[in-house]
C-alpha cells in the first residue's frame, strides 16, 4: 500500500493547531486515528492541548531520519533534484536505445520521431 510521505513541519504545525478548541489533527495526519479520536474527545480538557505542544516540539527536535523511521515506515525522503537527475538519465538512455533501433533499421524515422517527442515531453 502506497502512502504519501508525512512532513515533519506539517505535523508540528497541526500539533500546534491543537491548542485551538479541537486537538488531534496531527494524529490523524500521521495515521494514528485512534489517538486522534481520543484527543478530540478530550478536547474539553487541557490534556490534549499540552500534549500537542509537547509533540510539536518533539517533532521539530527530531532529525529527518528519526522522523522518517517513526512516521514514514523508515523510508527516507527522495530529494527532488536527485529524482530529476535519475529521470533525465533514464530518458537519455531510452533515447540512445531508440536511436540504435532507428540506425539498425528496426523502426522507421517517423516512429523514432514520435517516440523521441514522447520521451522528451516527460522531462518537462
Amino acid at each position: 500500500m502506497l502512502t504519501k510521505r508525512k512532513s515533519r513541519t506539517i505535523a508540528a504545525i497541526l500539533a500546534l493547531a491543537g491548542t485551538s478548541p479541537i486537538s488531534g489533527w496531527h494524529k490523524f495526519y500521521l495515521g494514528q486515528p485512534i489517538w486522534g479520536l481520543l484527543y478530540v474527545l478530550l478536547s474539553w480538557t487541557p490534556i490534549p492541548k499540552v500534549a500537542s505542544v509537547i509533540e510539536a516540539v518533539w517533532y521539530l527536535a527530531q532529525d529527518e531520519e528519526t522522523f522518517d523511521r517513526n512516521f514514514n515506515m523508515g523510508q527516507p525522503a527522495v530529494k527532488q533534484s536527485q529524482y530529476a537527475v535519475n529521470q533525465v538519465g533514464a530518458i537519455a538512455n531510452a533515447l540512445r536505445e531508440l536511436d540504435t533501433l532507428r540506425q539498425d533499421g528496426l523502426i522507421s524515422e517517423y516512429e523514432f520521431e514520435q517516440k523521441r517527442r514522447q520521451l522528451l515531453d516527460q522531462i518537462s
